[in-house]
């Protein structure tokens, strides 16, 4: 249909329009007003209850609950979550994102990507880094020490130094990174080490402790995941002006919560389509194996919605091996099968070992179902039970009910039987 197609060239026009920049880190609370009173907790994912919580989830839960000071101790906190006592609601519906459980609560440090195209801000917890984390489900006194260290010392030295300047562009950074083999998704060490290099000469112009900020730049130029949460947050700075086109098909957040997968569509606004998470495949840590994972979850799936991640799979083919897909030259086969079930091409973001591709854009939910092509997603793994943390990582598809029902749901709007 003509009118689908001219709402489809305009969400994609506005995806590549965008122009996100990182501005600022503040308090959660600071960004999301709403988490100001009573014990509210976002969390990744479309809408999910503690009843239906997988084990990792529960865990970030308890785990956040002590942080904030609500419990004092993880027992009390699942016996305060069973009661009922804690508000839990979807990243998504307050324009922020985080990856794994995703818990956004309201003295975590956030930072804020500006759209400055369309004048929309977004939001992302710091990377936690590696290891035993709460995005993961970890909770023990070692998690909690790193999260009252990223709120009390990375935050504010962070906030210092982009507020000394007029922020960082993070378009041409992520650019750069596809060029250096980073896909944005399992791979950003490129993007991370791009971007300690845009703040250091803040950070030392700003910072008055020598020793925090030792401790900060030891902690960014360590973490290879550091820019993933910038990536979400950039994710949801495009996604979210793309919402709200009347009779657009294109797909504007995907995200799971290790018990439903659900996406949301441009022509039906914030409706949640879900189905059941599916299990992801991969590499494992020793030790470890398919029987101790979880379903997948994050709220990270906002790079793949934006064309990165497994989308991006051609520009880094050090991912294919870790992601189970045998040798390095069929990275570039999942970017090809992405192209199938997406409206258009990136110009911005290419792929040089693909003849400067540009990434696969704009997911077409009609396309996804006449071709049984479903979007592939580069993910992380967690232990099934609370408290452990990270045993593995691979790749995740997304299923197809969510997709089917979305076209009937969009078609209906429509009035095409």
């Amino acid at each position: 249909m003509d009118v689908i197609e001219q709402a489809n060239r305009a969400a994609v026009d506005r995806m590549f329009a965008a122009d996100p920049v990182l501005v600022d880190v503040i308090p959660a609370v600071e960004a999301i007003g709403f988490l100001a009173e009573g014990h509210k907790i976002l969390h990744a994912g479309p809408p999910v209850d503690w009843s239906r919580m997988c084990g990792p989830m529960r865990g970030a839960v308890a785990g956040i609950a002590v942080f904030e000071g609500w419990a004092g101790d993880l027992e009390e906190a699942a016996a305060m979550a069973a009661d009922g006592a804690f508000e839990f609601h979807p990243n998504h519906h307050f324009g922020t994102v985080g990856p794994m459980t995703g818990l956004t609560t309201r003295s975590q440090p956030v930072m804020v990507v500006a759209n400055r195209a369309f004048g929309n801000l977004s939001y992302c917890t710091i990377n936690e880094g590696l290891g035993k984390v709460m995005r993961f489900g970890g909770n023990d006194e070692e998690v909690l020490a790193r999260l009252r260290w990223l709120r009390d010392v990375a935050g504010p030295l962070l906030a210092e130094a982009l507020r000394s300047g007029e922020g960082i562009a993070l378009k041409g950074l992520i650019a750069r990174g596809l060029g250096m083999g980073d896909e944005m998704h399992q791979r950003n060490i490129a993007c991370s080490s791009l971007l300690v290099r845009e703040l250091a000469p803040a950070l030392a112009r700003t910072s008055t402790d020598r020793e925090r900020l030792g401790e900060l730049l030891q902690f960014m130029s360590g973490n290879d995941q550091f820019f993933l949460n910038v990536g979400m947050a950039t994710g949801k700075a495009i996604m979210d002006p793309v919402r709200d086109i009347e009779a657009s098909s294109i797909v504007t957040a995907m995200s799971r919560n290790g018990t439903d997968f659900g996406i949301t569509v441009s022509g039906t606004g914030d409706r949640w389509f879900t189905a059941p998470v599916e299990m992801p495949e991969g590499l494992y840590f020793p030790g470890f194996t398919e029987a101790d994972s979880n379903p997948d979850m994050g709220d990270s799936t906002i790079v793949e919605t934006m064309g990165l991640g497994g989308f991006a799979m051609g520009a880094s083919p050090a991912v294919a091996g870790f992601v189970g897909a045998g040798a390095a030259s069929e990275a570039a086969n999942f970017t090809r099968n992405m192209t199938e079930i997406t409206y258009d091409s990136n110009p911005e973001w290419t792929i040089p070992a693909m003849d400067y591709l540009g990434v696969p854009s704009g997911i077409d939910i009609r396309r996804v179902v006449e071709t049984g092509i479903v979007p592939t997603i580069n993910t992380g793994i967690a232990h099934k039970e609370p408290g452990i943390g990270q045993i593995g990582a691979g790749v995740v598809t997304a299923p197809m009910a969510c997709f089917t029902q979305a076209v009937h749901a969009l078609a209906e709007q429509l009035g095409v039987s």
